[in-house]
């Protein structure tokens, strides 16, 4: 199951890359391009880092695709027929992506040029994939949490609340704008947090987020990573097959609705995939454990020869043991396939707005029961604001109202209601409705059998 945390082009200069070197291992040292040659070739002495940082600074992970152009470029290869079909699996078919998309928005700082806007990415890619018809892959959600109090968007932050704000507008928008909410997380810098995990268990069904691993010396020099910082996996399980994580500690296996599955990283300097870590996997399933051998990668680096690499990897461990086979999956199907999740109907919303003495109330009933307590609830005032709040129970699962009065908003300053929400199976529902004229659209995502994800 291939993941690519999908952010669009991406810029460093020598003194960013410099930067970061202080950054991860703690070195200061003149920011040319004949230090970093000499550092890519371990001319430099550096008390026993060498080889950590020739690793994490090879020049194919700093040649970044740093405009539209040069992503275009790949992409127009690699979603190709022809390309898929150059790695098949056990079924002779041909390679999946997930493409899971973020929204740059509310930095004041972007000195790596990063595209910044809402949608700017989810509309490159959405169109991109019905232009070359890929219909086999996913379009799905990854976040970015703002620092709170540097507004730099090369700075990594964990706290998705203290960027709820933004958090909640990005969905928002993409259920107003585009009919869309997402049943699929990949966590941006692979962070879980008691606030994400809290969050997530509210309305998203599947989360490819856990990178417990055994560390190699190369992973521990890299002290910006240290101690758990960012993607905190230390205690999850190492198991292949997915688990439903504890309300108080993500990274336990507990009784949250929520799935969480295993996902390592491809092309870059940490957690890596390797050949012992996809033969655990093939192990396991062959010992009929249900396995889903997750890992991913960023768009802008050329993954071309990412997907070569691991293709290879599988395949010759996949030599070793011949009565297992694999095969590419989206992300929804995956879980749904591997963990024997029962078969659901869509989820119906059945949605009315009525006077209700100086304000109007809205009533949501669900046809059956929903992934969390309550929809994401949303709404866009006629001046152009998004705003996201809690809607009130009338039975969790099932039905609730919302009021519009003086205490919220009145109606007549609002233009657009939306709802979006999950099955346990993973089929998306989106209902927007004209608050003007009253009209009401249902959309539904990822029903089995359908050629939308």
């Amino acid at each position: 199951m291939h993941c690519i945390d999908t952010e669009g082009p991406l810029y460093e200069s020598i003194r960013e890359t410099f930067k970061r070197l202080k950054s991860i291992f703690n070195i200061d040292i003149e920011p040319t391009r004949e230090n970093l040659a000499k550092l890519q070739n371990k001319k430099i002495d550096l008390g026993g880092l060498e080889n950590s940082v020739q690793k994490a600074f090879n020049p194919k992970l700093l040649n970044y695709l740093d405009t539209w152009d040069k992503i275009d470029e790949m992409l127009d290869e690699i979603l190709s027929e022809n390309f898929r079909g150059k790695f098949p699996d056990s079924n002779n078919n041909g390679w999946i992506f997930n493409w899971h998309c973020l929204d740059h928005v509310y930095y004041n700082i972007n000195p790596r040029r990063r595209d910044i806007g809402f949608h700017n990415i989810f509309d490159h890619y959405q169109e991109k994939l019905i232009t070359t018809d890929s219909k086999q892959d996913g379009l799905h959600f990854h976040f970015h949490p703002n620092h709170p109090i540097l507004k730099d968007a090369s700075i990594s932050a964990t706290h998705w609340f203290s960027s709820s704000n933004h958090l909640f507008e990005i969905l928002s928008r993409r259920i107003i704008d585009h009919n869309w909410f997402p049943s699929v997380n990949r966590p941006g810098f692979h962070v879980n947090r008691p606030d994400s995990n809290w969050f997530l268990e509210q309305y998203i069904p599947f989360d490819y987020s856990n990178q417990s691993v055994q560390l190699t010396k190369d992973d521990e020099n890299q002290i910006d990573l240290a101690d758990g910082r960012f993607g905190d996996w230390r205690r999850a399980p190492k198991t292949w097959t997915p688990y439903h994580p504890a309300h108080d500690d993500y990274q336990e296996p507990g009784d949250c609705r929520r799935w969480i599955a295993r996902c390592l990283n491809i092309g870059t300097r940490l957690r890596l995939l390797t050949e012992k870590e996809i033969a655990s996997a093939f192990e396991e399933s062959q010992n009929g454990k249900p396995v889903i051998l997750a890992f991913t990668n960023h768009d802008f680096r050329d993954i071309r020869d990412d997907i070569s690499n691991t293709y290879s990897m599988i395949k010759k461990v996949s030599a070793d043991f011949p009565g297992v086979n694999f095969e590419y999956a989206e992300a929804v199907d995956a879980f749904r396939n591997t963990m024997g999740l029962p078969l659901e109907p869509r989820c119906e919303l059945d949605v009315g707005l009525n006077q209700n003495g100086s304000g109007h109330l809205l009533t949501i009933s669900a046809s059956q029961k929903t992934f969390g307590p309550q929809p994401f609830f949303c709404y866009r005032t006629r001046t152009g604001k998004y705003v996201h709040d809690n809607l009130d129970f009338e039975e969790s699962f099932k039905k609730w109202t919302y009021s519009f009065d003086d205490q919220t908003v009145q109606l007549d300053s609002i233009d657009q209601i939306g709802i979006g929400t999950n099955t346990g199976y993973g089929i998306t529902t989106v209902v927007n409705i004209d608050a003007r004229s009253g009209d009401v659209t249902s959309k539904y995502w990822n029903e089995p059998d359908s050629n939308i994800s």
